[in-house]
């Protein structure tokens, strides 16, 4: 049995490895099992913050895979994420 994994854009912006691994192969790798892709995704992780990972596609996911690797959005500094400003109109 395999395991079909989509390399998605937030993981090639944010992994050196896997931007490099589309480049050259394209955005969809095939391992023999989730274990090995998820030993996959633990390697390409960056130094520093954030991370990629595998995730599972869902069950009603109309791509040909069976996960994607993905990757977190950065935090701005402090950990805090942005705030929506308030458009007024006088």
């Amino acid at each position: 049995m395999s395991y079909v994994v989509a390399i998605k854009p937030s993981a090639r912006r944010h992994s050196a490895g896997a931007g490099e691994f589309v480049a050259r192969r394209g955005a969809r790798r095939t391992f023999e099992s989730k274990a090995l892709a998820r030993e996959w995704a633990r390697d390409l992780r960056p130094s520093g913050d954030g991370s990629v990972w595998i995730q599972d596609a869902a069950p009603n996911d109309p791509a040909d895979v069976d996960g994607y690797l993905v990757a977190a959005r950065r935090r701005r500094e402090g950990g805090e994420r942005g705030t929506q400003a308030e458009l007024r109109i006088d």
